[in-house]
């Protein structure tokens, strides 16, 4: 089949690119109307240059002693070994005649030319930067440094201008997880070196591996120092919290150092304030992709006059961000509202935020006991830990103040439980709940390549269905590209079940019934339970088994 990529079209697409001063290529898809597998595979039958797509450049190993990586990102190309040990040259703009000249003298060995489409080369590149820049640095075996302990630069022109290994492999691991938008960054130690990986939409993506235990060591050291820990202490966890400032913005990490078979592993918590304030621009529940039926019902409860709503859901989930949508929209001017939080993640205009501080004696209990002299309306506890913060949460939800607070449960359940142990009186907990809200992140199917798809047996079997729903359900998986990181998965959307208190439940509850008699109780008056709304996802082609397996529980 002739491409229909024209000589016309061309001539048209470089005229308006004269003209506007766009990129040729990007004028030419543009005007083509065509998607990025079809252009490419188009414009590589005019160019007689075959293509490659995401899939086929996951199985190429870069090379970067043939074209190093500074020369990759700055002129859109890439030099990579494919599993017979020979090279290719890849590029994304057949128009750039400078890069083949360039190309064709710069590289001495014998390559064949491969076109890919810019995006899925950029993508590539992304997911190999850190190993170039820091890894490949430390294997080299250069000297370690102490580095600049007051606040450090990770802009790329700082990490490339660091002589010390050590201190661009940590600085290169934080910039690499900030840019790709990771929650967590986890240094692993294992009998060889150490492991880097970055949690993302949730789930841990292995960025690379560095050989050498002092390496690791020095590594972990570094942060330490960064955390002001102690880094003569190897025996006993630890934990720490550091500033770093990346494109002129200060973020926050909170760090966990934990002694392990083979050293020491360290976890970063990344708290991008500034990129939160960004998604938190106009922001209200309705971003968060929650079913009409439950905001309806979240947001009934978040303008009680008083009482208690309960979050519940494991480290993740994101039920800071709920809560901080909650008091966005009922944030009005009329009311009194403060928050005791740690850390607080976000800075909400309007609103008095009190950050916990333990070392100082400010305590979740101390600072709630504060707050209720401070004359509030609605009060938020950014977790409920101890006892004694249980207490005095009820206490105020009982005497005339809205309170908004989370505990860590699996389910709104289990929440009762988590109570019971702390000792709380069963009649003034009912009396004081309105509500509870358990929620799960799910990660969303990439809308640029997401495809119909089959499951077999094993995986209904696995999730509890049957063969039957195969004709009810639109079953559908991303099958990974540049827009998604090769993941097949982009952004992710709130599921949440939804436990309203009324008489029946409350009598339950102060009476300890069964676990089972609530469910059904609960079931009776609405509730729905978060598996349900996970399926209705898998349903709609919006996600995939494995992924609702992986965050709830299969019935």
């Amino acid at each position: 089949m002739p491409p229909d990529i024209s000589h016309q079209l061309i001539s048209a697409a470089r005229a308006q690119s004269s003209k506007d001063g766009t990129r040729l290529i990007e004028v030419l898809q543009a005007m083509s109307g065509l998607a990025d597998v079809a252009f490419v595979e188009q414009l590589a039958a005019q160019f007689h240059c075959p293509a490659m797509g995401m899939a086929q450049l996951h199985t190429l190993q870069p090379a970067f002693d043939v074209v190093s990586y500074q020369e990759a990102l700055k002129r859109g190309c890439m030099a990579a070994r494919d599993g017979e040990g020979a090279i290719l040259f890849l590029f994304s703009d057949p128009f750039d005649q400078g890069l083949r000249a360039w190309g064709q003298g710069a590289v001495t060995q014998p390559v064949s030319w491969r076109l890919t489409h810019h995006a899925d080369l950029k993508a590539f590149l992304a997911q190999q930067e850190h190993l170039v820049r820091a890894v490949d640095d430390v294997l080299l075996g250069s000297d370690s440094g102490s580095g600049n302990m007051e606040q450090p630069d990770i802009s790329l022109r700082s990490i490339s201008e660091d002589g010390s290994p050590v201190v661009k492999l940590v600085n290169s691991a934080m910039f690499d997880a900030l840019k790709a938008g990771a929650s967590d960054i986890h240094l692993e130690c294992t009998p060889n070196g150490l492991v880097i990986k970055n949690r993302i939409d949730g789930v841990l993506n292995r960025i690379g591996e560095v050989r050498g235990r002092e390496t690791a060591e020095q590594a972990v050291s570094r942060i330490k120092v960064m955390a002001e820990l102690d880094i003569a202490e190897h025996r006993i966890p630890q934990d720490g919290r550091f500033k770093a400032v990346l494109e002129s913005r200060e973020v926050d990490f909170r760090v966990s150092i934990m002694p392990s078979i083979f050293g020491e592993d360290a976890v970063l918590r990344i708290l991008d304030k500034k990129a939160l304030s960004d998604e938190l621009k106009g922001f209200s529940l309705d971003s968060l992709g929650f079913e009409a039926k439950v905001m309806k019902e979240i947001r009934r409860l978040a303008n009680e006059p008083y009482g208690m709503l309960l979050m519940t859901g494991p480290t993740g989930s994101g039920k800071t961000t709920t809560l901080y949508a909650i008091l966005t929209e009922i944030n009005k001017g009329r009311d009194k509202i403060v928050t005791i939080e740690d850390p607080i993640e976000y800075q909400l205009p309007g609103i008095l935020q009190i950050p916990v501080n333990e070392k100082k004696g400010l305590t979740f209990a101390r600072g709630l006991r504060s707050i209720l002299r401070h004359d509030p309306d609605k009060i938020m506890v950014g977790e409920i830990r101890d006892t004694e913060t249980a207490h005095i949460a009820i206490q105020s939800a009982l005497t005339g103040h809205l309170v908004f607070t989370s505990v860590h449960a699996n389910n709104v359940f289990d929440v009762m439980s988590r109570f019971m142990h702390m000792e709380v009186d069963p009649y003034s907990f009912v009396s004081a709940l309105n509500g509870v809200l358990a929620q799960r992140l799910v990660r969303i199917n990439c809308r640029h390549c997401s495809e119909p798809y089959v499951p077999t047996d094993d995986e209904l079997s696995d999730s509890g269905l049957s063969r039957a729903v195969v004709e009810q359900y639109q079953f559908e998986r991303g099958k990974g590209c540049g827009q998604c990181r090769g993941t097949g998965f982009s952004g992710r959307k709130a599921i949440a079940e939804i436990l309203l208190l009324n008489d029946e439940l409350r009598g339950l509850i102060s009476n300890r019934a069964p676990v089972e008699q609530i469910k059904e109780a609960a079931r009776r008056n609405g509730t729905r339970m978060l598996r349900e709304a996970a399926l209705d996802l898998v349903a709609q082609g919006a996600t995939t088994l494995d992924e609702i397996n992986h965050v709830t529980f299969v019935a």
